[in-house]
């Protein structure tokens, strides 16, 4: 109890300061994402896909409120050790909070509001439950069965301790709420998102003709900004205004630059549909997705710093610290790649990298798309490290050429007679020319393919199947503009993306 009320002050401070990532929860859940092996972070997207920051939340809860029942047991037994070991778990905190790279010395006050919270709170709970432990009532206590005898001094001790937890509780889950509910309104980055509406004339995300084949159950070609998929380090995303946001160019430049968000906006905005792939993408996974993105050309940014002609990366940083390496070549070959501001016709999201995030076509999303972008580094490979390739994954990550059936879904019945076989198939900057589908190993069969603006978002395809009784294999499989057939040879993710062929079973009646 004296735990849950020092994070909820903590939480109320983060708040009143206006500030979420100085929450100390979430500046554990990012320090533990940091330190975390490619390995297990792999299982981790693997397993909960989306919800994985959830899991990692219940996962810090769950070791917390075993510690906390440590720390408290101790306590009671012992109050000085135990007020020696709270005191202990704080400084560590404070440890962790101080060594994230947004950290200042405003970060450590959450911390210093749970410790002046918690410490007195444990003390005072202690003496409650000595209180409570009468000659009478203490062996039954410890061992954790109601007294058969208890005298009216020890059970009004017991109702008082109840009382006095409880009341602790309550104060906790208060504090937390609105610590939370004010760390929202008081950072002001919703507002400033409502305000960027107007101010950025975003253009409307309307369907281009012929995209979208509209088949019943298929994905839509356009994915609503809810739906598109989440995968990133940030425990807690980061709030950043957009009067406090700058991008800063250096490293092999011939001259350094630093742009504010209105300079940015300044150089003039683009339009383009592009398609993003996480690349721990399963063969018929969901994480992808495809929008109209609205930002300014990464090339004419990096032009105003002069990349010297040895560089052949760029390392981008995240506002969390998060780093990427991307090659300067594709940056530069005049493909749509972003600073985005703008998503499906809004401000981005924060969750998506308010207010700008970078957006590449043909890399996989861990080599290009880093949201909350505050610092490019013109380099070289051979100089540096980033994030995922420390962690055992490809340097360059080229996007495969891939394509999924999305109806019928696999393990369903449907009706004999003609069936629409339908799903997307992507090949980002290449461009998907075909799609081919196979019933039971037989000959592959064109698909009727929609239209697309660009080579850089995937295709939605519709194959009319004829149907017979009994129970089918369906296989589909994409080639691309430049003649590449998508292989069948199966390959996980890791480390440079999944290939094989989308196969899925279904029964006819």
């Amino acid at each position: 109890m004296a735990l849950a009320l020092g994070l909820g002050a903590a939480e109320l401070m983060a708040g009143i300061m206006g500030r979420p990532d100085a929450s100390p929860l979430s500046a554990v859940g990012d320090w533990f994402i940091e330190i975390t092996p490619g390995w297990l972070a792999d299982l981790a997207i693997s397993w909960f896909g989306t919800a994985d920051k959830l899991v990692l939340g219940i996962g810090i809860a769950i070791v917390l409120a075993v510690t906390a029942c440590a720390v408290g047991i101790l306590a009671a037994r012992d109050r000085r050790a135990g007020l020696a070991a709270a005191t202990a778990l704080l400084v560590i905190a404070g440890l962790v909070v101080w060594s994230r790279p947004e950290s200042d010395g405003a970060y450590l006050l959450p911390i210093v509001a749970a410790g002046v919270v918690a410490l007195p709170t444990l003390r005072w709970l202690a003496l409650r439950t000595a209180a409570a432990q009468t000659p009478d009532t203490a062996g039954t206590w410890e061992s954790g069965h109601e007294p058969a005898h208890m005298t009216p001094a020890g059970a009004t001790a017991r109702r008082t301790f109840l009382r006095s937890a409880g009341g602790v509780a309550a104060l906790a889950v208060a504090a937390g709420g609105v610590g939370r509910w004010l760390a929202r309104e008081r950072s002001g980055v919703e507002d400033s998102r409502d305000e960027l509406t107007v101010d950025l004339d975003l253009p409307a995300a309307d369907l281009p003709d012929g995209a979208d084949l509209d088949v019943s159950g298929a994905e839509p070609w356009r994915t609503p900004n809810d739906d598109f998929y989440l995968i990133d380090t940030a425990f807690s995303k980061p709030h950043v205004h957009p009067d406090d946001w700058t991008l800063r160019i250096h490293g092999m430049v011939e001259q350094e630059v630093e742009l504010t968000f209105d300079e940015l906006i300044d150089m003039g905005l683009v339009d383009a549909w592009v398609t993003l792939a996480c690349v721990s993408n399963q063969v018929g996974g969901n994480l992808i997705g495809n929008a109209l993105w609205t930002g300014v050309p990464v090339a004419d940014v990096l032009a105003l710093a002069g990349p010297s002609p040895d560089a052949d990366a760029v390392k981008s940083t995240s506002h969390d610290g998060w780093t990427c390496g991307t090659p300067l070549d594709v940056l530069t070959d005049g493909r749509d790649a972003l600073f985005a501001v703008g998503m499906n016709s809004e401000p981005l999201p924060v969750d998506h990298g308010f207010p700008v995030r970078m957006v590449v076509p043909g890399l996989y999303g861990y080599v290009s798309a880093t949201k909350w972008v505050v610092e490019l580094e013109v380099t070289r490979f051979d100089q540096f490290q980033a994030y995922w390739t420390t962690r055992g994954w490809s340097e360059r990550g080229p996007i495969k050429v891939s394509s999924r059936i999305e109806v019928p879904a696999s393990d369903t019945t449907v009706s004999a007679g003609t069936v629409a076989v339908a799903g997307t198939a992507w090949a980002q900057h290449r461009g998907v020319e075909a799609v081919e589908v196979r019933v039971d190993d037989g000959d592959w069969m064109p698909a009727d393919l929609g239209d697309v603006p660009s080579d850089d978002t995937w295709r939605q395809w519709v194959y009319e199947w004829e149907a017979t009784s009994g129970e089918h294999t369906l296989d589909v499989r994409a080639t691309t503009a430049d003649g590449e057939i998508q292989t069948p040879d199966e390959a996980p993710p890791a480390p440079d993306g999944a290939s094989g062929h989308h196969r899925v079973t279904v029964t006819v009646e």
